[in-house]
């Protein structure tokens, strides 16, 4: 078991690893760069020692602590100049539930108000850069009806022929975009990416995942503020989403941790 020093060295380093700014938003400085680094070593250090002390078993300690480091600590996306993006791809997050009632199987939501902080960040961008925009149907809704912007490619869900709708996941949006980017005599290209402040790591990697290079715009700061009557209950609050996020990206390294440690089945 971790005993109270190692609790309390670990706490030390959580804190000074949650202070570290979010850096899409302003180019951080050297300072900044080297006391986050230094505080992220502590805590990578910190987490081996509590876990070889707990497991008994160095390596496998060193191995699964820099996976917990990867998503429970790192939120932060690769980024670049949008003078790098062949396109952008921005992902929706949460709706609200449909305005005047009906089956919400078969009744398409509202967009709701965090999409529309999401389409405020295109429009920045698109002010800066004119390039194609592939946007989840939330966000491309006030694309079009909040700035007639041009060039919006709005991602849907799919509706069977019964009406039900199916809404897509974020890997369903970077299928349907990697679909379509298929015939651009380029390949598939840059993104991009668009996403909510706790989400769009995962936007980058799933993008990736998809075959498209993929990073955060640089200079941009993601919307972060969180809506309590979301049609979807894990985008209502920031502490329960962040453990909806973890387990979705868990998932993803779980698979990729299986397809390369034993690539032959």
């Amino acid at each position: 078991m971790i005993n109270v020093m190692q609790r309390r060295s670990f706490a030390s380093a959580v804190s000074a690893a949650a202070a570290a700014p979010f850096l899409l938003g302003a180019a951080p400085s050297d300072t900044d760069r080297t006391q986050s680094a230094a505080a992220d070593g502590r805590l990578k250090r910190d987490m081996v020692a509590a876990l070889e002390n707990e497991l008994q078993d160095r390596n496998t300690a060193r191995a699964v602590a820099a996976w917990i480091f990867d998503i429970g600590f790192d939120w932060t996306p690769a980024a670049a100049p949008i003078s790098e993006f062949d396109f952008l791809i921005a992902y929706a997050f949460g709706n609200r539930p449909p305005a005047n009632g009906g089956d919400p199987a078969k009744v398409l939501a509202e967009p709701g108000p965090m999409n529309e902080l999401l389409a405020d960040v295109v429009a920045r961008i698109r002010t800066k850069r004119t390039m194609t925009v592939y946007a989840q149907w939330e966000i491309a809704h006030f694309l079009k009806t909040k700035y007639n912007m041009s060039q919006v490619i709005a991602i849907d869900p799919v509706i069977a022929e019964d009406g039900t709708i199916t809404y897509l996941s974020t890997d369903g949006v970077a299928a349907q975009v990697a679909e379509q980017r298929k015939s651009n005599p380029g390949g598939l290209g840059t993104a991009g990416v668009v996403g909510w402040r706790d989400h769009i790591k995962r936007c980058v990697l799933t993008t990736e995942g998809r075959g498209m290079t993929a990073l955060a715009p640089e200079g941009f700061t993601m919307p972060d503020t969180y809506d309590p009557e979301s049609g979807q209950p894990w985008t209502r609050r920031r502490d329960l989403y962040l453990v909806h996020d973890m387990n979705a990206q868990w998932g993803m390294m779980r698979t990729e941790l299986i397809s390369r440690m034993y690539p032959n089945g």
